[in-house]
């Protein structure tokens, strides 16, 4: 059976919780692979809102396994707190549910104390990142010598290598930022225990995809973030520090292209994008506020309102290009119920040249030299959440989503039309 790749087509946000959750139901495994806990993937489900920033979003179909790739960088405290939590609401959260990869990069405090000092010192150029340590635990990882979850197996060699770095990181915070040290004595002791409890989640995550592939089992890979975010084929420098892209699944979990049946792009009905850089479809009026308030467009690890704007064509179609989506699931489609006329950007112009590719492959200086140019379409009254299937949906709703797919060339198969997992029209 084939692997499945469900990535981000814009800035990230954009409801990749809820599809990963809805395939999830005829998957075997689902795997995150890449990020850490600065993203925040939401599922609304059994009553209950859960945010989750580490364990996939396949957690509530008990006959998964889910599995953090060697992608991943992960803050064992909150790990831990997501265990714990999902394990008060009576989910199966063991060993044999949950894996976590040996080679996974582990954060510490003070990746995250760099973090914010680096964000800091930017002053006015700071990128705007979720201060999580994740971009500081990356740059160790390249620079090979950064702590790796299977180094948890030996619990007492762990914990002197956690001093050893934590004492590596005080000096930078002490001599180059000025900043007091994070307390070594105390960093070890709580991550040692922490190891303690995580070690029997770890495991040979590639050599668990292999097997599953082998006899035949669906591999659901989550990504985090989005297309835009992406170290290499991001809008530079205001991207995260990991591959976001459909190929980033293949890389961050261990296994070959010729597996992969399908990749399933996610984007919203509309645009947003959190923390700073361009974004040239960007609404800062009263129609920006109204979006954001229907769609609740607060971040879900920061809590930081989000930068909301039209939806942007040139970028789906970017997305398509670097992923080779086969489909794309559309978000959030209600939010823009009573708004009119809706505004789509189709093309980018600047002094006279007119181009329908997404102009960020240089970076967001070139970005910021382009403007988009708008087509209008109708709006709908009509309350579209009680929609489960395409008939239900109003003329100009329709309509809205076949000007995208006529735009991109690729289906839309999944609608959101409310947060509720049960809020969707499938195609």
């Amino acid at each position: 059976m084939p692997a499945i790749i469900v990535v981000g087509a814009q800035w990230g946000d954009e409801g990749k919780g809820r599809v990963v959750d809805d395939l999830a139901r005829q998957a075997h495994l689902v795997a995150r692979y890449n990020g850490g806990d600065n993203a925040g993937h939401t599922v609304v489900a059994q009553g209950h809102v859960l945010r989750l920033h580490l364990v996939p979003s396949g957690i509530l179909h008990p006959h998964t396994v889910c599995l953090i790739g060697a992608g991943v960088v992960v803050n064992p405290v909150q790990l831990a707190k997501e265990l714990d939590e999902l394990a008060a609401l009576g989910i199966d959260v063991g060993p044999e549910r949950v894996k976590l990869s040996a080679a996974a990069h582990i954060i510490l405090p003070t990746h995250r104390a760099l973090d914010g000092a680096r964000e800091a010192a930017r002053g006015r150029e700071a990128i705007g990142t979720t201060r999580r340590g994740i971009g500081p635990v990356y740059a160790d990882k390249a620079a090979r010598v950064g702590l790796r979850a299977g180094q948890m197996m030996d619990v007492e060699a762990f914990g002197q290598r956690v001093a050893e770095l934590v004492r590596s990181h005080n000096r930078l915070l002490q001599e180059h930022y000025g900043l007091e040290p994070v307390p070594v004595e105390e960093t070890v002791q709580e991550h040692v225990a922490l190891a303690q409890r995580l070690r029997p989640y770890v495991a040979d995550v590639s050599e668990v995809v292999a097997e599953a592939l082998a006899a035949g089992k669906t591999l659901l890979c989550e990504g985090a973030q989005g297309t835009l975010l992406d170290l290499d084929h991001g809008t530079y420098p205001f991207v995260t520090s990991s591959s976001c892209v459909a190929g980033g699944a293949l890389a961050g979990l261990g296994f070959g292209p010729g597996h992969v049946a399908r990749v399933i792009g996610v984007s919203k009905a509309y645009t947003t994008r959190v923390g700073a850089g361009p974004f040239p479809t960007e609404l800062t009026d009263e129609v920006g506020v109204r979006i954001r308030e229907a769609g609740g467009e607060y971040g879900t690890t920061t809590g930081r309102p989000r930068r909301c704007g039209w939806l942007d064509l040139p970028i789906l179609r970017y997305a398509v290009q670097l992923n080779g989506l086969t489909e794309l699931a559309l978000t959030k489609l209600d939010v823009l119920t009573g708004i009119h006329p809706l505004r789509v950007a189709v093309a980018y112009e600047r002094e006279g040249q007119r181009t329908e590719r997404f102009p960020g492959e240089y970076g967001a200086e070139e970005l910021v030299r382009w403007r988009p140019v708008y087509e209008e379409l109708p709006g709908w009254e009509e309350d579209i959440r009680s929609a489960r299937r395409w008939e239900d949906l109003p003329p100009q709703a329709q309509a809205y989503v076949r000007r995208i797919e006529e735009a991109i060339g690729i289906p839309i198969t999944l609608i959101g039309v409310g947060p509720g997992r049960e809020e969707t029209v499938r195609r």
